[in-house]
Protein backbone atom coordinates (compact mmCIF):
# COMPACT_ATOMS: atom_id res chain seq x y z
CA UNK A 1 0.00 0.00 0.00
CA UNK A 2 2.63 2.55 1.05
CA UNK A 3 4.57 2.25 -2.21
CA UNK A 4 1.59 3.47 -4.26
CA UNK A 5 0.33 5.94 -1.67
CA UNK A 6 3.72 7.65 -1.39
CA UNK A 7 4.26 7.68 -5.16
CA UNK A 8 0.85 9.22 -5.91
CA UNK A 9 1.23 11.77 -3.12
CA UNK A 10 4.70 12.78 -4.33
CA UNK A 11 3.48 12.98 -7.93
CA UNK A 12 0.60 15.33 -7.04
CA UNK A 13 2.98 17.55 -5.06
CA UNK A 14 5.60 17.65 -7.84
CA UNK A 15 2.97 18.27 -10.52
CA UNK A 16 1.56 21.14 -8.49
CA UNK A 17 4.99 22.74 -7.97
CA UNK A 18 5.94 22.44 -11.66
CA UNK A 19 2.67 24.00 -12.78
CA UNK A 20 2.95 26.90 -10.32
CA UNK A 21 6.59 27.53 -11.29
CA UNK A 22 5.82 27.65 -15.02
CA UNK A 23 2.88 29.97 -14.39
CA UNK A 24 5.01 32.36 -12.32
CA UNK A 25 7.72 32.33 -14.99
CA UNK A 26 5.11 33.05 -17.65
CA UNK A 27 6.22 30.24 -19.94
CA UNK A 28 2.92 28.34 -19.98
CA UNK A 29 1.11 30.58 -22.49
CA UNK A 30 -1.14 28.61 -24.83
CA UNK A 31 -3.21 31.49 -26.25
CA UNK A 32 -2.20 33.19 -29.49
CA UNK A 33 -2.39 36.96 -30.08
CA UNK A 34 -6.06 36.77 -30.97
CA UNK A 35 -6.87 34.95 -27.75
CA UNK A 36 -7.54 31.60 -29.45
CA UNK A 37 -6.22 28.40 -27.90
CA UNK A 38 -3.16 26.89 -29.55
CA UNK A 39 -4.00 23.22 -28.99
CA UNK A 40 -0.64 21.97 -30.28
CA UNK A 41 1.18 24.13 -27.77
CA UNK A 42 -1.25 23.10 -25.03
CA UNK A 43 -0.74 19.40 -25.72
CA UNK A 44 3.05 19.74 -25.82
CA UNK A 45 3.06 21.72 -22.59
CA UNK A 46 0.79 19.13 -20.95
CA UNK A 47 3.11 16.31 -22.03
CA UNK A 48 6.17 18.08 -20.65
CA UNK A 49 4.53 18.86 -17.32
CA UNK A 50 2.79 15.50 -17.04
CA UNK A 51 5.79 13.29 -17.69
CA UNK A 52 8.16 15.57 -15.79
CA UNK A 53 5.97 15.18 -12.72
CA UNK A 54 5.87 11.39 -13.03
CA UNK A 55 9.59 10.98 -13.78
CA UNK A 56 10.68 13.29 -10.97
CA UNK A 57 8.39 11.35 -8.61
CA UNK A 58 10.01 8.09 -9.71
CA UNK A 59 13.55 9.35 -9.08
CA UNK A 60 12.42 10.76 -5.71
CA UNK A 61 10.61 7.57 -4.73
CA UNK A 62 13.34 6.10 -2.51
CA UNK A 63 14.14 9.43 -0.88
CA UNK A 64 10.51 10.34 -0.24
CA UNK A 65 9.69 6.87 1.07
CA UNK A 66 12.56 6.93 3.56
CA UNK A 67 11.65 10.38 4.85
CA UNK A 68 7.87 10.00 4.92
CA UNK A 69 7.88 6.79 6.96
CA UNK A 70 11.17 7.33 8.79
CA UNK A 71 12.78 4.20 7.32
CA UNK A 72 16.32 3.46 8.48
CA UNK A 73 18.53 1.60 6.01
CA UNK A 74 20.39 -1.35 7.49
CA UNK A 75 24.12 -0.93 6.96
CA UNK A 76 25.18 -3.55 9.51
CA UNK A 77 22.63 -5.96 11.00
CA UNK A 78 22.08 -5.22 14.68
CA UNK A 79 20.57 -8.59 15.62
CA UNK A 80 19.62 -11.98 14.25
CA UNK A 81 16.29 -10.69 12.89
CA UNK A 82 18.00 -8.02 10.80
CA UNK A 83 20.62 -10.53 9.68
CA UNK A 84 17.89 -12.91 8.53
CA UNK A 85 16.12 -10.03 6.76
CA UNK A 86 19.26 -9.05 4.82
CA UNK A 87 20.09 -12.63 3.86
CA UNK A 88 16.52 -13.35 2.71
CA UNK A 89 16.34 -10.23 0.54
CA UNK A 90 19.78 -11.00 -0.95
CA UNK A 91 18.82 -14.58 -1.77
CA UNK A 92 15.49 -13.60 -3.32
CA UNK A 93 17.05 -10.76 -5.31
CA UNK A 94 19.56 -13.18 -6.80
CA UNK A 95 16.79 -15.64 -7.65
CA UNK A 96 14.77 -12.86 -9.30
CA UNK A 97 17.77 -11.61 -11.29
CA UNK A 98 17.93 -8.12 -9.81
CA UNK A 99 20.57 -6.16 -7.94
CA UNK A 100 20.63 -6.21 -4.14
CA UNK A 101 18.14 -3.57 -2.94
CA UNK A 102 18.68 -1.34 0.04
CA UNK A 103 16.92 -2.87 3.02
CA UNK A 104 15.29 -0.65 5.62
CA UNK A 105 13.12 -0.90 8.72
CA UNK A 106 10.56 1.64 9.89
CA UNK A 107 8.69 1.82 13.17
CA UNK A 108 4.97 1.22 12.68
CA UNK A 109 2.22 -0.73 14.46
CA UNK A 110 0.81 -2.20 11.24
CA UNK A 111 2.22 -5.31 9.57
CA UNK A 112 3.40 -3.87 6.27
CA UNK A 113 6.23 -3.71 3.74
CA UNK A 114 6.90 -1.96 0.45
CA UNK A 115 9.43 -1.77 -2.35
CA UNK A 116 10.25 1.23 -4.48
CA UNK A 117 13.03 2.66 -6.63
CA UNK A 118 13.69 3.96 -10.12
CA UNK A 119 15.04 0.70 -11.57
CA UNK A 120 15.42 -3.01 -10.86
CA UNK A 121 18.99 -2.67 -9.65
CA UNK A 122 18.56 0.41 -7.48
CA UNK A 123 15.56 -0.38 -5.31
CA UNK A 124 14.54 -0.13 -1.67
CA UNK A 125 12.73 -2.80 0.32
CA UNK A 126 11.36 -1.60 3.66
CA UNK A 127 9.50 -3.54 6.33
CA UNK A 128 7.71 -2.37 9.45
CA UNK A 129 8.89 -3.41 12.89
CA UNK A 130 5.48 -5.05 13.38
CA UNK A 131 6.10 -7.29 10.37
CA UNK A 132 9.67 -8.18 11.30
CA UNK A 133 8.79 -9.14 14.86
CA UNK A 134 5.13 -10.10 14.52
CA UNK A 135 5.16 -12.49 11.57
CA UNK A 136 6.67 -15.94 11.41
CA UNK A 137 9.82 -16.29 9.30
CA UNK A 138 7.85 -18.19 6.63
CA UNK A 139 5.18 -15.47 6.43
CA UNK A 140 7.75 -12.66 6.35
CA UNK A 141 9.71 -14.51 3.65
CA UNK A 142 6.60 -14.61 1.46
CA UNK A 143 5.93 -10.89 1.96
CA UNK A 144 9.52 -10.11 0.99
CA UNK A 145 9.14 -12.29 -2.09
CA UNK A 146 6.04 -10.31 -3.01
CA UNK A 147 7.95 -7.02 -2.76
CA UNK A 148 10.98 -8.36 -4.64
CA UNK A 149 8.59 -9.43 -7.41
CA UNK A 150 7.30 -5.86 -7.69
CA UNK A 151 10.89 -4.75 -8.33
CA UNK A 152 11.68 -7.59 -10.73
CA UNK A 153 8.47 -6.95 -12.69
CA UNK A 154 9.41 -3.28 -13.17
CA UNK A 155 6.13 -2.15 -11.67
CA UNK A 156 7.41 1.29 -10.64
CA UNK A 157 8.59 2.13 -14.17
CA UNK A 158 5.31 0.96 -15.71
CA UNK A 159 3.45 2.91 -13.05
CA UNK A 160 5.44 6.01 -13.98
CA UNK A 161 4.50 5.72 -17.66
CA UNK A 162 0.82 5.36 -16.76
CA UNK A 163 1.07 8.26 -14.33
CA UNK A 164 2.71 10.40 -17.03
CA UNK A 165 -0.14 9.76 -19.48
CA UNK A 166 -2.72 10.44 -16.77
CA UNK A 167 -0.91 13.63 -15.73
CA UNK A 168 -0.91 14.83 -19.34
CA UNK A 169 -4.69 14.63 -19.55
CA UNK A 170 -5.07 16.23 -16.11
CA UNK A 171 -2.92 19.23 -17.08
CA UNK A 172 -4.56 19.52 -20.52
CA UNK A 173 -8.13 19.65 -19.26
CA UNK A 174 -7.27 21.70 -16.16
CA UNK A 175 -5.81 24.42 -18.38
CA UNK A 176 -8.87 24.32 -20.66
CA UNK A 177 -11.10 24.72 -17.61
CA UNK A 178 -8.96 27.59 -16.38
CA UNK A 179 -9.17 29.37 -19.74
CA UNK A 180 -12.95 28.81 -19.92
CA UNK A 181 -13.58 30.14 -16.40
CA UNK A 182 -11.34 33.13 -17.04
CA UNK A 183 -13.22 33.96 -20.25
CA UNK A 184 -16.51 33.96 -18.35
CA UNK A 185 -15.17 36.19 -15.58
CA UNK A 186 -13.63 38.67 -18.05
CA UNK A 187 -16.31 38.53 -20.72
CA UNK A 188 -16.97 42.29 -20.59
CA UNK A 189 -13.33 43.29 -20.17
CA UNK A 190 -11.02 44.52 -22.93
CA UNK A 191 -7.95 43.06 -21.19
CA UNK A 192 -6.13 40.18 -22.82
CA UNK A 193 -4.21 37.31 -21.35
CA UNK A 194 -5.07 35.01 -18.46
CA UNK A 195 -6.03 36.56 -15.16
CA UNK A 196 -6.29 35.39 -11.58
CA UNK A 197 -9.53 33.56 -12.39
CA UNK A 198 -7.69 31.32 -14.81
CA UNK A 199 -5.00 30.60 -12.24
CA UNK A 200 -7.38 29.68 -9.41
CA UNK A 201 -9.71 27.61 -11.61
CA UNK A 202 -6.80 25.74 -13.18
CA UNK A 203 -5.24 24.80 -9.85
CA UNK A 204 -8.60 23.72 -8.42
CA UNK A 205 -9.36 21.66 -11.53
CA UNK A 206 -5.92 20.07 -11.45
CA UNK A 207 -6.36 18.97 -7.85
CA UNK A 208 -9.82 17.51 -8.48
CA UNK A 209 -8.88 15.84 -11.77
CA UNK A 210 -5.66 14.55 -10.20
CA UNK A 211 -7.58 12.76 -7.48
CA UNK A 212 -10.04 11.28 -9.99
CA UNK A 213 -7.25 10.26 -12.38
CA UNK A 214 -5.49 8.46 -9.54
CA UNK A 215 -8.22 5.82 -9.84
CA UNK A 216 -6.52 4.66 -13.04
CA UNK A 217 -3.19 4.34 -11.26
CA UNK A 218 -4.84 2.49 -8.40
CA UNK A 219 -6.52 0.10 -10.84
CA UNK A 220 -3.08 -0.73 -12.22
CA UNK A 221 -1.82 -1.23 -8.67
CA UNK A 222 -4.60 -3.69 -7.88
CA UNK A 223 -3.99 -5.58 -11.11
CA UNK A 224 -0.27 -5.96 -10.45
CA UNK A 225 -0.79 -7.25 -6.90
CA UNK A 226 -1.97 -10.60 -8.24
CA UNK A 227 1.21 -10.95 -10.30
CA UNK A 228 3.37 -9.96 -7.31
CA UNK A 229 1.55 -12.54 -5.17
CA UNK A 230 2.36 -15.17 -7.79
CA UNK A 231 5.97 -14.00 -7.77
CA UNK A 232 6.10 -14.22 -3.99
CA UNK A 233 4.70 -17.74 -4.18
CA UNK A 234 7.40 -18.68 -6.70
CA UNK A 235 10.19 -17.29 -4.51
CA UNK A 236 8.98 -18.45 -1.11
CA UNK A 237 6.35 -21.10 -1.77
CA UNK A 238 2.61 -20.90 -2.38
CA UNK A 239 1.65 -22.14 1.09
CA UNK A 240 3.84 -19.46 2.70
CA UNK A 241 2.30 -16.74 0.51
CA UNK A 242 -1.23 -17.85 1.39
CA UNK A 243 -0.32 -17.98 5.08
CA UNK A 244 1.13 -14.45 4.88
CA UNK A 245 -2.06 -13.09 3.33
CA UNK A 246 -4.15 -14.90 5.94
CA UNK A 247 -2.05 -13.27 8.66
CA UNK A 248 -2.53 -9.84 7.07
CA UNK A 249 -6.27 -10.46 7.06
CA UNK A 250 -6.28 -11.35 10.76
CA UNK A 251 -4.07 -8.37 11.57
CA UNK A 252 -6.41 -6.00 9.74
CA UNK A 253 -9.40 -7.31 11.63
CA UNK A 254 -7.68 -6.92 14.99
CA UNK A 255 -5.70 -3.70 14.58
CA UNK A 256 -7.01 -0.20 14.01
CA UNK A 257 -5.23 0.92 10.85
CA UNK A 258 -3.68 4.34 10.14
CA UNK A 259 -6.00 6.70 8.28
CA UNK A 260 -4.20 6.46 4.95
CA UNK A 261 -4.22 2.66 5.06
CA UNK A 262 -7.88 2.48 5.99
CA UNK A 263 -8.72 4.72 3.04
CA UNK A 264 -6.87 2.35 0.74
CA UNK A 265 -8.74 -0.64 2.12
CA UNK A 266 -5.99 -3.28 2.21
CA UNK A 267 -8.49 -5.99 3.05
CA UNK A 268 -11.08 -4.93 0.52
CA UNK A 269 -13.94 -2.55 -0.01
CA UNK A 270 -17.26 -2.18 -1.70
CA UNK A 271 -18.86 0.26 -4.13
CA UNK A 272 -17.03 3.52 -4.72
CA UNK A 273 -14.44 2.76 -2.03
CA UNK A 274 -13.12 -0.08 -4.17
CA UNK A 275 -12.06 2.42 -6.85
CA UNK A 276 -9.60 4.00 -4.43
CA UNK A 277 -8.08 0.76 -3.14
CA UNK A 278 -4.39 0.18 -3.81
CA UNK A 279 -4.80 -3.57 -3.26
CA UNK A 280 -7.52 -6.06 -4.16
CA UNK A 281 -9.43 -7.62 -1.24
CA UNK A 282 -7.30 -10.18 0.57
CA UNK A 283 -9.93 -12.86 0.07
CA UNK A 284 -9.64 -12.42 -3.71
CA UNK A 285 -5.85 -12.62 -3.58
CA UNK A 286 -5.95 -15.76 -1.46
CA UNK A 287 -8.51 -17.35 -3.79
CA UNK A 288 -6.35 -16.54 -6.82
CA UNK A 289 -3.32 -18.23 -5.25
CA UNK A 290 -5.30 -21.29 -4.27
CA UNK A 291 -6.63 -21.50 -7.82
CA UNK A 292 -3.09 -21.26 -9.20
CA UNK A 293 -3.68 -17.93 -10.95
Amino acid sequence: MKRIFLFVLTNLAVLFVINITLRLLGVDRVLDQSGAINFNALLLLSLVIGFSGAIVSLFMSKWSAKHMVGAVVITAPADSAEQWLMETVRRQAQSAGIGMPEVAIYDAPDVNAFATGWNRNNALVAVSTALLHGMSRDEAEAVLGHEISHVANGDMVTLTLIQGVVNTFVVFFAKLIGIFVDSLLRRDSNERGPGIGSFVAEIAAQLVLGVLASMIVLWFSRHREFRADAGGAALAGRDKMIAALERLKINHEQVSLPAEMAASGISGGHGMSRLFMTHPPLDERIAALKAGR
